[in-house]
């Protein structure tokens, strides 16, 4: 039942998530708002500009024409105020009626945090006097008297830590509330889904939120199990009948390639009859080699074949498994070339020896079998990504579009030529594919690069 807590992690998470990103978009979006409308702080400065460049001259205070064009744009006025004598000695053009023209100490520190008849006034100080700016009355805000408590301003990040923790546990605690009625249908929900892959016999209660979806999962159960007693009957059943069949067969099989393998060699009989007990010898071989590879196959079908998986160099059996056959002394018509890079020295794998060797065996022996009239076989070995790559390839008579298409998808691999009830490529590549899934490799038929057929065995590399 892992899946239980991790779906509950998960919506918690998915939950957390949410509330942390959407409390950290309203405070991105606080802040840039706030930053939007914080004070202005250029006011100030170009009063202090125009305080900096006006200037002195026999006609009294002139200004640059550039930044006097400037404050005509935005429709601001200006004046300068005496120290002296607290009197307005220059101002610019567009000067309202309304604005004085004489001030006291208190006029002055009145206009420098707010405004003069409504118009937000700004100053600069210059070296005789002061520079008063005034812009229009809709253009700022002044706070007339701004002030905050220092305990307020200092513990402000605990403050808003603190309160975005409560939302956050607040938030937390709805979600658990109003979902755990939910999370407790889930729980056996899950569970006996995850009973189903294993095939095991499960009856969930059937109350709750997900109370038709417990139905459904029980009869699905119920289906199950009764498919399974049934396919468990028919495949015991195959089984034994294989294996009895096997049994039975062998001992008179026995006998008949005794004597046929007696009358082949006994000169005394005539050619024509030594060469119907080769015949006869030979065919036997076959139905004892399709007895044996029956076997197996089932055997490796019902999983009753042991494997004993070890690390090995895929190179070195395979190579081994060459050897042997040019060993034999096979008929001059069939060559095995080794066409495996020798600069590959290594391939590690972890397989049965064995079972590999026995696949590797039945692809070349069906080249031979498969091309009467001889063939070229040609063997070799790529390490490709993940993969140690083993092809047996031929050029021979090959297999059709069709039989390639038959061979990829027929589950018993049983195709049969058209003028023969010999099998072309039967029960042999079978038995290479469950040797395949038993070791979590892939098994792949096609044309070969030489017109004839291929086969490509890939196992993973064990590192």
């Amino acid at each position: 039942m892992k899946s239980v807590p991790k779906l509950i992690r998960h919506f918690i998470g998915i939950m957390l998530l949410s509330s942390v990103l959407l409390i950290i978009l309203n405070f991105a979006l606080l802040v840039i708002y706030t930053l939007n409308q914080a004070p202005n702080g250029s006011p100030w400065i170009t009063a202090q500009e125009i305080a900096d460049h006006l200037l002195q001259d026999s006609n009294g205070y002139v200004l640059t024409e550039d930044i006097e064009f400037e404050l005509q744009n935005t429709n601001v006025w200006a004046i300068f105020i005496d120290n002296a004598t607290m009197e307005v000695v220059w101002q610019t053009g567009n000067l309202p009626e309304i604005v004085p023209m004489s001030y006291t100490i208190s006029d002055i520190a009145s206009l420098t945090r707010g405004y003069i008849d409504g118009y937000p006034t700004f100053t600069g100080e210059a070296e005789n006097g002061l520079v008063v700016l005034g812009y229009p009355k809709d253009s700022f805000w002044k706070h007339m008297w701004p002030s905050w408590d220092y305990h307020l301003i200092a513990n402000l990040p605990k403050t808003v830590l603190s309160v975005f923790a409560i939302n956050i546990a607040l938030i937390f605690i709805i979600y658990v509330i109003a979902n755990s009625k939910l999370i407790k249908s889930v729980k056996p929900i899950v569970g006996g889904i995850q009973a189903l892959s294993t095939n095991e016999e499960i009856h969930i209660r059937e109350k709750g939120l997900l109370s038709e979806l417990a139905v459904n999962i029980n009869k699905t159960s119920d289906i199950l199990q009764t498919q399974s007693r049934q396919l468990r009957k028919r495949e015991t059943a195959r089984a034994n009948w294989i294996a009895g069949v096997s049994h039975d067969i062998r001992t008179p099989l026995s006998i008949v390639m005794g004597y046929a393998g007696q009358l082949e060699s006994d000169m005394q009989v005539s050619k024509d009859n030594r060469k119907k007990a080769a015949v006869i010898v030979k065919q036997s071989k076959r139905m004892r080699n399709l007895i044996n590879d029956l076997n197996l196959a089932s055997k490796l079908e019902y999983n009753m074949q042991p494997i004993h998986p070890e690390r090995q160099n895929l190179i070195s059996v395979i190579r081994q498994v060459v050897v042997d056959f040019i060993n034999m002394n096979i008929d001059e018509k069939y060559t095995i070339e080794w066409q495996t890079d020798e600069a590959l020295t290594s391939c590690p794998v972890c397989i049965d020896k064995d079972l590999i060797k026995r696949a590797v065996s039945n692809l070349i022996q069906n080249s031979m079998n498969h091309n009467e009239q001889g063939c070229h076989i040609f063997v070799r070995i790529l390490a490709e990504d993940s993969h140690c790559k083993i092809i047996i390839a031929d050029d021979g008579v090959g297999a059709t579009d069709e039989q390639l298409e038959k061979l990829g998808h027929a589950p018993h691999y049983m195709v049969c030529d058209e003028n023969t009830s010999e099998q072309r490529h039967g029960l042999g590549l079978l038995i290479v594919k469950q040797i395949m899934f038993a070791h979590k490799g892939e098994m792949t038929v096609k044309h070969s690069e030489y017109d004839g057929f291929e086969v490509d065995l890939s196992l993973p590399i064990t590192m």
